[in-house]
């Protein structure tokens, strides 16, 4: 299965087109596509998404920095949005066959090129840093470029990941990382008074106590006030929660929204949860949108001759003579399955009279398991990939003085995908544990066969961690696996 990547370089640029085409044509590189690009003149700033294969879209980032280190002088910058560089964030997003770890390990490497490359020191935040306190954005971003400029070589905080305790004299520093998909969500007010839209970004954002995965500030915008977010976690705070606060809040002040913006994309997913909640359709699943029942249709989903003829094509593949997909791909399967059983019978009791009290813990439960269903999805082919990626290594070890290395790097990856199936597949079982008590007691034995399911897949996962273990020489790096295979098996 090919990988796909997306990733959201910010630039410091919201007002020269000319620039920004120029940035634009830096970063055409084959294999990866353009998605959407926004300008901002108030935030003097850009977004540009892109999705593409895990090798050609890191050169294509890359390239996009250079091109704003040319083009960009932060001295003579001034905007609403706070910025540290000419570019000033780059993440990375996994979409299909990566994982966040993947991720992590292409922002390492991206970072460490932008230094060597064009001298512009990179800070790590989000599931990259290297620090806890630099997973979040804005504890790197503080005092922005002349704040940074100011105190990096003094202060040992400031530090960069890569590069020297200096700033690029006109570039400034970037900030390169790996996340989740994150919704840039904006809602403007009838009132051009940007004190109260950061009185309402206060109370919102989780970290004044606010919503959780919500980050929030307020500016001054085309001369309206408008309360800028980020949603770090669209199924565990979705948008339509968002907006509803934002507008509880603006009527405390006698003002209310007039209209709210997407910057960049949105996963359609996020729409489908804002259209279940203000339209109240009963029983509302996505496979009722037409375009969706299409899809699946026409991808052979739902194909003509009912479930078997979706299913039966991997149990085929399971059967044949070949090495993939194995054991490993068939752990994360029954795991999705469980997911899958355990997000039917919570929804088919939310909304119901007789769990009400549960409302909450049963909408949680189901954006919970939707993330672990998609994830565990993914590591179906991911599993069979690294294992054929072993055999690889062990070919190309025959003629490399660095074999022990070549093996070991392949082995850690194989071992790797099956422990996260376990560790995603031991939350799943937990969460069905959990939901026999505020679910119908009819579905109980759908609970019952996903808790059966989820703790085979944690079983048949964890063989797999210890046969790759076996062969393995980097013995603390076993032993930090076997650690975390063993709190499993005692949870």
């Amino acid at each position: 299965m090919s990988t796909l990547v997306e990733c959201v370089p910010n630039f410091s640029e919201g007002r020269d087109k000319a620039k920004v085409d120029a940035i634009l044509d830096a970063m055409k590189v084959s294999g990866v596509y353009l998605l959407d690009r926004e300008m901002d003149a108030d935030h003097n700033r850009c977004v540009i998404t892109l999705v593409g294969e895990r090798e050609p879209i890191q050169e294509a980032a890359i390239r996009g920095v250079g091109k704003a280190a040319e083009l960009i002088d932060l001295t003579k910058h001034q905007g609403a949005h706070p910025r540290m560089g000419a570019a000033d964030v780059v993440p990375f997003i996994p979409i299909e066959g990566v994982t966040i770890e993947d991720c992590v390990t292409m922002a390492r490497h991206v970072g460490e090129q932008i230094w060597k490359r064009f001298q512009i020191p990179v800070y790590l935040y989000e599931a990259a840093a290297a620090t806890p306190e630099r997973q979040n954005l804005e504890n790197i971003r503080r005092g922005q470029f002349e704040g940074i400029r100011a105190e990096i070589a003094t202060n040992p905080a400031r530090k960069p990941d890569f590069g020297e305790p200096r700033v690029h004299p006109t570039a400034g520093a970037t900030v390169v990382g790996a996340r989740k998909f994150l919704v840039a969500y904006n809602v403007f007010l009838n009132t051009s008074d940007v004190d109260i839209a950061k009185k309402i970004a206060k109370a919102v954002r989780s970290s004044n106590g606010g919503l959780r995965f919500v980050k929030g500030a307020g500016f001054l915008v085309r001369g309206q006030a408008q309360v800028s977010m980020n949603l770090t976690d669209f199924e565990q705070t979705p948008i339509h929660r968002v907006f509803e606060l934002v507008k509880r809040e603006a009527e405390r002040y006698g003002v209310m929204p007039t209209s709210s913006e997407i910057v960049g994309l949105i996963p359609k997913k996020a729409l489908e949860a804002a259209a279940e909640w203000f339209l109240q359709v009963e029983h509302f699943d996505s496979s009722l949108i037409l375009e969706n029942r299409l899809t699946a249709v026409m991808g052979g989903k739902m194909a003509i001759g009912g479930l078997r003829a979706g299913v039966e094509p991997f149990v085929e593949q399971l059967a044949a003579p070949t090495a993939t997909p194995g054991g490993g791909s068939a752990a994360a399967a029954s795991a999705a399955m469980a997911a899958g059983l355990a997000t039917m019978v919570a929804t088919m009791s939310r909304g119901k009279k007789a769990y009400l009290q549960y409302e909450r813990q049963l909408s949680e439960a189901i954006a919970r398991l939707g993330q672990l269903r998609e994830e565990l999805k993914a590591a179906i082919d991911a599993d069979a990939e690294s294992y054929n990626a072993v055999m690889k290594a062990y070919k190309q070890a025959k003629e490399s003085a660095n074999a022990d290395g070549i093996i070991d790097a392949a082995l850690k990856q194989a071992t790797s995908v099956p422990l996260s199936v376990a560790e995603r597949a031991s939350e799943v079982a937990g969460m069905a544990e959990k939901l026999k008590a505020m679910t119908s007691p009819n579905m109980k034995s759908d609970l019952t066969t996903a808790v059966a399911l989820a703790r085979a897949a944690m079983e048949g996962a964890l063989a797999n961690v210890e046969i790759n273990l076996e062969s393995l020489k980097d013995q603390a790096f076993a032993s930090q696996m076997r650690t975390r295979a063993q709190a499993l098996k005692q949870s």
